[in-house]
C-alpha cells in the first residue's frame, strides 16, 4: 500500500510539473508574440514618421524662393563631400545654377528648377542643360534638380546624353539623407536609366 501511494505521489508531482513546463511555454510564445507585434507597430510607426517628416520636409522646399533653392542644393552638395560649390544661378548663367567637384574631384554642374510639384520639366529646359553642361561648363557629371518630375522627352534626353536627372521624388530621398554618390546611377525614374520604351506604362504628357 505504500509503494502505490509513494508512486501516486509521485506521478502527481509529475503531472504537476508537465503541467508547469507548458503553461511556461505558452506564457513565453504569447510574450514572444506579442513583443513581435510591438516590434511590427514600432516599425510601422517609425515609417510613417518619416513619411510626414519628408513630406513636411518637401512643403517646406516647395515654400522656398528659386533663389533660395539654389543655396539648399548647394548646402546639399556640400553635406555630401563636394568641394569648391557656388552658386553661379541668375541672368547669363548658362545653365549652370550650381558649379562644385565631387569628392572624387570630378567637376559637378547642376541645374535647378523649383517647380510646382503637379508640373513637369519640358524637353526644352533639358535641350538647354544638354547643350550647355559638358560642352560650355567641361562638366564631369552634369545634375538636373527639380521640384516636380520630368516629362518623358526630357527624362529620355537625361538618358540619351548622361545627364543625371534628380526628380522630386530622388530629391525628398535625398533632402532625407541619401547621399548624392547614392542618387546618380537612378536617373530621374528612381529605377535606373530607361533604355527601351516601356509600352505598359502611359508616357506623361510633355509640356511646353
Amino acid at each position: 500500500m505504500g509503494g502505490l501511494i509513494f508512486v501516486l505521489w509521485q506521478s502527481v508531482w509529475l503531472l504537476l510539473a508537465i503541467l508547469g513546463v507548458a503553461a511556461l511555454t505558452g506564457v513565453g510564445w504569447a510574450v514572444r508574440k506579442a513583443h513581435l507585434r510591438e516590434q511590427a507597430g514600432d516599425r510601422a510607426w517609425r515609417a510613417q514618421n518619416h513619411r510626414m517628416e519628408l513630406e513636411r520636409s518637401m512643403a517646406a522646399i516647395d515654400a522656398m524662393s528659386w533663389q533660395d533653392f539654389e543655396h539648399y542644393v548647394a548646402e546639399l552638395c556640400r553635406r555630401d563631400g563636394c568641394t569648391n560649390v557656388t552658386v553661379t544661378g541668375g541672368s547669363g548663367d548658362l545653365g549652370a545654377d550650381v558649379i562644385g567637384a565631387l569628392a572624387d574631384g570630378r567637376r559637378l554642374v547642376v541645374q535647378v528648377k523649383h517647380y510646382a510639384p503637379h508640373r513637369y520639366v519640358p524637353s526644352g529646359d533639358m535641350q538647354k542643360f544638354v547643350g550647355t553642361a559638358k560642352l560650355e561648363h567641361k562638366a564631369d557629371v552634369a545634375l538636373f534638380v527639380a521640384t516636380c518630375p520630368f516629362g518623358k522627352a526630357a527624362r529620355d534626353l537625361a538618358v540619351k546624353h548622361d545627364i543625371i536627372a534628380i526628380n522630386r521624388d530622388l530629391f525628398g530621398a535625398w533632402d532625407g539623407g541619401a547621399p548624392l554618390e547614392s542618387l546618380l546611377p537612378l536617373n530621374g525614374a528612381g529605377d535606373g536609366p530607361r533604355r527601351k520604351r516601356n509600352t505598359r506604362r502611359n508616357p506623361q504628357a510633355d509640356t511646353a
